[in-house]
């Protein structure tokens, strides 16, 4: 196992609140490691962290064991939450420019055919839309042919079906050896592109691990949802069986004896849901609300 980025007890406090709390991981290479929570939990700080945006007020961060200079801004690409573009210039301009900032750069050609591209290679960046937008920014973040990409909240605002095919962009980019740092609301996006994640709350990590370890460990197999409807307000419920915004719930590893359960009870099945538990069933576990706030 090669460590490409590590980040040692972290600390960034602001006179209102202290938004990273001693948060530290370690990255590996060739990985997508995925910063998960709410709005305010941290996220976009430590990623800036990171990223040697802003300088910590403790803690070390090390890129290939080292800590980071000149060399590891030449090695990264980032795609921020938002980034301004030129008016009245092209995709293909937009690329030359940024490009030019570097003295290595990746071949523009297999760039534009990555990030697929060449149907408005031509188009002023103004006549984008969200999904061309976000693949332009990709590109960008790739221009100097980067070790390590950051992704911060990449798929926002996007429809689902742009979103998925970003998605197949980014298992591109990992499959060509790279490795990639992202943060995300949609924990689809989470459990299928990465590797490891670490979910962050109130500035610190809460949980770390693979997606499905963390899922086996804290549920069982399958979960069943019942609209609050189905079950007569005064009826008496087995402690396995939980209200959670509105739904009933129950995990199990026996679907067939809980579904007999249910019945016996009464319960109306007509609109149950069965299903494997998600991350966010794993955020609201941990910390009691909602993972997109």
């Amino acid at each position: 196992m090669t460590i490409i980025l590590s980040a040692h007890d972290l600390v960034k406090a602001y006179p209102d609140v202290i938004a990273v709390d001693g948060i530290g991981f370690q990255v590996e290479s060739g990985s997508c490691y995925g910063l998960l929570g709410p709005n305010g939990a941290g996220k976009t700080t430590t990623m800036e962290l990171l990223e040697g945006i802003i300088q910590p007020d403790r803690g070390q961060i090390l890129y290939q064991g080292k800590p980071i200079d000149s060399r590891f801004r030449h090695e990264i690409g980032i795609q921020f939450q938002s980034t301004s573009l030129l008016d009245f210039q092209t995709v293909q301009e937009a690329l030359v420019m940024f490009a030019a900032l570097y003295e290595k750069t990746a071949d523009l050609a297999a760039l534009i055919e990555l990030c697929h591209l060449q149907e408005f290679i031509e188009r002023d960046t103004r006549k984008l839309s969200g999904g061309q937008r976000q693949r332009l920014l990709l590109a960008i973040a790739l221009v100097n042919d980067p070790h390590l990409v950051f992704l911060d909240e990449p798929t926002t605002g996007l429809d689902p079906q742009s979103r998925r095919n970003f998605w197949a962009l980014i298992e591109g980019i990992k499959q060509a050896g790279k490795t990639i740092i992202l943060t995300t609301h949609y924990m689809e996006e989470a459990y299928r592109l990465c590797d490891q994640i670490a979910i962050v709350d109130k500035g610190r990590i809460i949980i770390e691990g693979r997606p499905d370890d963390l899922l086996q460990q804290h549920f069982a197999s399958t979960v069943i949802r019942l609209p609050g409807s189905a079950i007569k307000p005064a009826q008496q419920l087995p402690d396995d069986i939980k209200l959670v915004d509105g739904q009933f719930e129950m995990f199990t590893d026996d679907v067939p004896k809980s579904i007999a359960r249910l019945e016996l009870l009464g319960v109306g099945l007509g609109d149950c849901q069965i299903s494997a538990p998600s991350l966010e069933d794993l955020f609201l576990k941990l910390t009691g609300h909602a993972l997109r706030t």
